[in-house]
């Protein structure tokens, strides 16, 4: 099978159902505002789906979850899988968009991680499908692009196949779920910032817990959600009140997360698309803290694999805090809550002006940023200072990088601390090398405030 097509309105709800009465083994590709959507069918049931927009966060964010309920996926098995498995550069990334013929390198970290026995082929399964779900309930709200069907050169390593229509209607129900809060909310990437003025009695709006507050400072609804271990939904609904009184203001989604396509755009179309779903407040409550269970009649798995039973996550507790909001004294400004800040980073570079913008992006989140510009000196004062993650540049007069990060290493207080090498080097010898001398990760110069964050949630939350 090898065709493809162009539309100005797109119908994707149509185009898979069609997809899923065709018994050939084909993958879906949709392109529009510059995200790929690529979605992979054997015999009418999808085996993965993935999007062009970041898919290893997508894929730490849902480890995470799956992460209190197996205690092999820890911090430093997801961080190596994604050193091994992420593309160096989004260049790279969008070479395997563009070629369905190769297996999607979050897809191979994920065959890793069962291979290792870091998971289970049934988690393996409950993973997938979660993710399948995310990436089809952005693909649904396509309007307009292009796309082709190619038969994939490579088979994949097949974990688990999925009945299109139970997922879509999955997905649907969600999407009608999200039409609560529109217009005020457009996007779960959307970053909420909380302003604080107080004297609104407690009965008028409900309680937020201190995580919350906490960690209110950049990061989208979506990874919030994550560090809460709650549903994306479950965390609007909380939100919202706030959201409606002023109380909270919605930033628009970072790049790229700004290019999926938004919810309020759809809402006309959603009134044709999404049919009455019975009991999906009902489901919705059910999934909420926990992944769902699989359901046979959505799953088929590979033959003869053994059932795991996944324990049950414990029901998430709502602490109540004592701030309360005032709205309408508040102007809407960029100033976010004053509360604690909940994480010290130490940042080593000889470049002032590198210095100068890590403190700009992550002082404005409210964390505590302490610079070191002379890296013979670090060592002492990164002991002083003791951070709960360092960033350290790797070409540095004096002394390098590499053997900085030796030494703070071989210091038993840092021995679990994320160290991140702020670097322009992208070699595979470089990776080898930091990983020798224990390093955690790599922060790409240059680098966004998205990037930053987004290092900050793999290691900190």
């Amino acid at each position: 099978m090898n065709n493809s097509g162009a539309f100005t309105k797109l119908r994707p709800l149509s185009l898979l159902r069609q997809l899923s009465n065709c018994f050939d083994s084909t993958c879906l590709q949709a392109l529009s505002n510059s995200v790929r959507w690529s979605i992979y069918l054997e015999q009418g049931k999808i085996t993965y789906a993935t999007h062009s927009v970041e898919p290893f966060d997508r894929l730490e964010r849902h480890l995470r979850r799956l992460s209190h309920q197996i205690p092999l996926l820890t911090s430093e098995v997801r961080v190596q899988a994604r050193l091994m498995f992420e593309p160096d550069s989004h260049n790279q990334l969008l070479e395997y968009d563009s070629n369905s013929r190769s297996h999607p390198p979050e897809y191979q970290a994920i065959s890793w991680l069962v291979s290792q026995q870091h998971l289970h082929s049934t988690q393996a399964v409950v993973l997938i499908q979660e993710l399948v779900k995310e990436v089809i309930e952005s693909f649904l709200l396509i309007k307009e692009g292009t796309y082709e069907l190619t038969e994939p050169l490579e088979r994949m390593p097949r974990i688990c196949r999925l009945d299109v229509e139970k997922i879509l209607e999955r997905c649907q129900g969600r999407l009608q779920n999200w039409q609560a809060f529109v217009p005020q909310i457009s996007s779960p990437y959307q970053r909420p910032y909380l302003l604080i003025n107080s004297k609104i009695e407690e009965k008028d709006l409900p309680k937020l817990q201190p995580d919350l507050i906490n960690w209110m400072k950049g990061f989208s609804l979506c990874h919030l959600a994550t560090i809460l271990n709650q549903d994306e939904i479950q965390l609007a609904r909380n939100l919202y009140p706030y959201i409606l009184n002023g109380a909270i203001i919605l930033h628009e989604p970072d790049p790229p997360f700004d290019k999926l396509p938004k919810l309020f755009e759809e809402q006309s179309l959603f009134s044709k698309i999404i049919p009455e779903i019975e009991n999906t407040t009902k489901e919705l409550n059910s999934t909420i803290n926990s992944y769902p269970d699989i359901a046979e009649e959505n799953i088929s798995p590979v033959p003869r694999l053994p059932q795991i039973s996944l324990p049950p996550q414990e029901k998430f507790q709502e602490p109540t805090i004592s701030n309360n909001i005032n709205p309408a004294s508040q102007k809407v400004t960029d100033a976010t809550v004053t509360a604690q800040k909940a994480h010290k980073i130490v940042s080593v570079d000889d470049s002032p002006t590198i210095l100068k913008e890590i403190s700009r992006f992550l002082e404005n989140e409210n964390f505590s940023v302490v610079t070191i510009n002379d890296p013979v000196k670090a060592v002492l004062s990164i002991i002083r200072h003791k951070p709960d993650l360092i960033l350290l540049d790797l070409n540095m007069l004096g002394i390098d990088g590499y053997e900085l990060c030796r030494i703070i290493r071989n210091n038993s207080i840092f021995q679990k601390t994320p160290i991140i090498f702020v670097t322009g080097n992208k070699g595979i010898v470089d990776k080898v090398k930091a990983k020798l001398v224990g390093a955690s990760g790599y922060l790409t110069k240059p680098f966004t405030r998205a990037e930053l964050l987004k290092i900050v949630f793999m290691h900190l939350t």
